[in-house]
């Protein structure tokens, strides 16, 4: 039986190998480990079937004619989807629910950082300034969450733990485990203008950037706050800072950018009631092992020929 030529184009690439050896599946690859900081070979890129990596370089796919599958070391896919040398027969699968744990936590560490004093408690001990502060309550608000994928459904059931309601949007509506009510897209605005908390945890398509934008920030409560924990194209960042300076709406979370790491002289940085994260809300010391294993429920059904657990709708986006 002939074996598929596999090629993970990361740092870690040994782990992908142990979870298909835990598998059973390691004889069924030809395996190749390449850092993702160096170029794949032009003869082993040849021969590749499998590619496993986090964005392609440029040319990279044109010199892969035998590549049948992608599989994306994220959950976005964009990067990808805009390969002009991405063929209509490869295989998109990308590595949803693989931050359905770390995502939701740094959240909900987010909107303790709104509603709990703990950076201006830790700036006071530089001080030594002893400073009474109060916190405000996260119990009986109200946090919106655009996109209820994964994600967003296992935020939904830790925040109802804290006695939050959860209301949200989704492309296919339909009632969902601890989300008082699931609104179509049309009804984005009714949502926003009834949350205390607006969280994006949309993809990033031709449908979504620019998504929120002055219309929709005037949409939000005065008192609401922006969290965007997805990409940083669906905000129109002028629109944001425009919004918190005039206090259309209270203030943000923003922890994905249009460019990274965020340029020094962005507005972002300076502007009060803005919070600005490098990045954070994914990463976790095991982040690797959770993608593998990703990977190796993929590889399993293309083996068999059957539909991919995390394949993309490339007209979607996702």
């Amino acid at each position: 039986m002939s074996k598929a030529v596999c090629i993970v184009w990361m740092n870690e690439a040994a782990v992908y190998e142990r979870a298909l050896a835990r598998a059973g599946l390691a004889d069924r690859f030809e395996f190749y480990g390449v850092r993702n900081d160096e170029p794949i070979p032009g003869q082993l890129a040849a021969r590749g079937e499998i590619l496993v990596g986090w964005r392609p370089a440029p040319g990279l796919l044109s010199a892969m004619p035998r590549l049948r599958w992608i599989q994306s070391t994220t959950a976005g896919m964009e990067n990808w989807l805009a390969d002009p040398h991405l063929r209509p027969g490869i295989l998109l699968s990308c590595a949803r629910g693989s931050h359905r744990i770390q995502m939701p936590e740094n959240i909900l560490g987010a909107l303790f950082i709104l509603t709990k004093p703990l950076i201006a408690c830790a700036l006071d001990q530089r001080e030594s300034r002893w400073t009474r502060r109060v916190s405000q309550p996260l119990a009986g608000k109200t946090l919106g969450i655009l996109g209820l994928g994964a994600i967003g459904q296992e935020l939904a059931r830790k925040a109802s733990a804290l006695e939050m309601t959860v209301i949200g949007t989704k492309r296919s509506p339909a009632p969902l485990p601890h989300v008082t009510r699931v609104f179509p897209p049309e009804g984005t605005d009714e949502m926003l203008g009834a949350s205390d908390f607006v969280l994006l945890l949309l993809p990033s398509t031709a449908d979504t950037e620019n998504f929120m934008n002055a219309n929709r920030f005037r949409a939000m409560r005065p008192s609401a706050y922006l969290l965007n924990f997805a990409r940083g194209a669906l905000v129109v960042d002028a629109d944001l800072v425009e919004a918190v300076q005039s206090k259309r709406i209270a203030g943000a979370v923003l922890d994905v950018f249009r460019k990274e790491p965020l340029p020094a002289d962005h507005p972002f940085w300076t502007t009060e009631g803005i919070t600005v994260l490098p990045h954070i809300g994914g990463l976790h010391p095991t982040r690797d092992e959770a993608v593998a294993e990703v990977f190796v429920a993929n590889a399993a059904r293309f083996l068999s020929g059957e539909p991919l657990l995390t394949g993309v709708d490339r007209a979607l986006g996702y």
